[in-house]
This record gives C-alpha cells, sequence and structure tokens, in this order.
C-alpha cells in the first residue's frame, strides 16, 4: 500500500504531464471539471480541479467526510494510483481489468484520456 504522500506525487506526476502539453492543446481538449480521486485502500479522497492550468486546488480528507459531488470521480488502490501516474500501468488495461473506475461523461472520459 503506498502513502498519501506518495499518491500526492503521483496527482502531481500527472499533472506534470498535463503542463506538458502545449496550451493550445489544453484549451482545445480540457473543459474545467471538478475531480475527485478515491483512494479505498488509504480511506482517502483527493479533490482537484482540473482546467487548463493542470490540477489545481488539490487536497485531500478521510473518505467519509461528506463534500459536494464532484463532476468527475475516479476509484483507484494507491499502489495502482502511483504506477498509473510513473506509467508502469497501461491506463486503458486498467480500466478494462476493472482496477480503475471512473464514474464520468463520455466526452469527459475521452478528454481526460488525452492527458492521463
Amino acid at each position: 500500500m503506498s502513502s498519501i504522500d506518495a499518491c500526492l506525487a503521483g496527482i502531481a506526476k500527472v499533472n506534470e504531464r498535463i503542463l506538458e502539453q502545449p496550451e493550445q492543446e489544453r484549451r482545445k481538449h480540457i473543459r474545467e471539471r471538478s475531480v475527485r480521486v478515491r483512494v479505498p485502500d488509504l480511506d482517502t479522497v483527493f479533490d482537484m480541479r482540473l482546467t487548463q492550468d493542470g490540477l489545481v486546488d488539490v487536497t485531500h480528507r478521510p473518505d467519509d467526510t461528506a463534500a459536494p459531488r464532484a463532476q468527475v470521480v475516479v476509484t483507484v488502490d494507491s499502489d495502482d494510483l502511483v504506477d498509473l501516474a510513473e506509467e508502469r500501468m497501461d491506463y486503458a488495461r486498467a480500466l478494462f481489468t476493472r482496477r480503475v473506475r471512473v464514474d464520468a461523461s463520455i466526452s469527459d472520459l475521452l478528454r481526460m484520456r488525452k492527458f492521463i
């Protein structure tokens, strides 16, 4: 099981990949969304906003704490989150094998896939 700090580092790595994309590409593919990453094995939730400036306002809290509904909810175990961030796991394979669950609209899924 990875730690909360390792998960935060993984989220930061994903943010780096987003920011590596030219601003024009980010403008084309990113629509501002509230994002929640649930990590059941740590009983933790990471809340953030996906914007053209990357992932912003990243916070974490216990999973049992109430919060407004997010537009995109990703559920993933801590080790898998870190592996995805480090590109040791294929995102599509993780979805198909149900190691990652994403609750979002189809258009959000397609847009996010470009940057994960």
